[in-house]
């Protein structure tokens, strides 16, 4: 009996044991995949001089980079929207945590936006939680496998133009494609709401912080990130959100990963109050930001 108690006890901890190490691979220990170490090639003809810039607190204009920040109330929620022009595509960007792709490689939207030299950044689509969904960053493609058929991506094209898809009808071979994010669900395609009432993220609350980018025209982005979970701002459904986008006449917007890793960085400042729990203020560290910068 105390051999097969033994046995049974040593059985358990194994189990134990194993499934710790699970958990802890899954959502703990980093896994370096491959380092980033190039950036995206600006054109020979954009200027990068950025001393001449005029920067307020609310608003950035050099040759190439035009960003104004605007504050809106809707639906008790508090709604920080970049409204921003570039002359060129190649100035919209994303940057991993760490300059590293891979699994559980994080760091703050601010940390990231600094290791960049971000004028303007937002959270991306935590790519690193999860295993599969296309990735796809600056023209590089970094993963292949598909979250499922019916999984709604944004593919930003080399013409600036947007495109929400569902993951079946991306051709991963179209060299025009310069990022996809693995996130979703499209909240405006082609000027028409794409969600309804009853749309959610997975897991999530009805009335969330959230992050979305949107396109007006090609090389004419908004960058969105409503508070919320807070009494001093509730926070937005994904139809709540989508019927705001289509008040300012957005073409095409997608969610990106929202609740606490909703994050906006201006000039170094944090401009939101980004919360997981409505407790407190504080930034979520996140897998990857999308910017705009040189």
């Amino acid at each position: 009996m105390k051999k097969q108690h033994f046995i049974y006890l040593t059985d358990l901890l194994l189990i134990v044991c194993i499934s710790v190490f699970v958990l802890l691979e899954a959502f703990v220990i980093p896994q370096s995949y491959s380092t980033i170490t190039e950036t995206v090639k600006l054109p020979e003809t954009l200027s990068t001089n950025t001393e001449m810039a005029s920067v307020t607190s609310d608003s950035y204009q050099d040759d190439n980079i035009s960003i104004q920040l605007n504050e809106y109330r809707y639906l008790d929620t508090t709604i920080h929207v970049a409204d921003i022009t570039i002359s060129d595509i190649s100035l919209l960007k994303t940057a991993f945590a760490d300059n590293t792709y891979g699994k559980n490689i994080t760091a703050k939207t601010s940390e990231i936006d600094e290791q960049v030299n971000a004028i303007l950044a937002v959270n991306g689509d935590y790519y690193g939680a999860r295993n599969k969904g296309y990735v796809l960053r600056n023209g590089v493609l970094y993963r292949t496998t598909s979250a499922g058929s019916d999984q709604e991506d944004l593919i930003i094209y080399e013409d600036g133009s947007f495109e929400i898809l569902k993951e079946s009808q991306i051709d991963l071979d179209d060299d025009s494609m310069l990022q996809i994010f693995s996130f979703g669900p499209g909240l405006i395609s082609d000027y028409a709401i794409t969600v309804d009432q009853d749309d959610e993220v997975d897991r999530a609350m009805t009335s969330n912080p959230r992050t979305v980018i949107a396109e007006i025209e090609p090389l004419h982005y908004l960058f969105i990130v409503a508070d919320g979970r807070t009494d001093e701002s509730e926070g937005l459904s994904l139809y709540e959100m989508a019927q705001f986008l289509e008040a300012l006449n957005v073409k095409n917007a997608y969610n990106l990963d929202g609740g606490g890793s909703s994050t906006m960085i201006f000039n170094n400042n944090l401009i939101n109050n980004p919360t997981t729990t409505g407790n407190s203020t504080k930034e979520r560290s996140v897998s990857d930001i999308v910017y705009i910068g040189y």
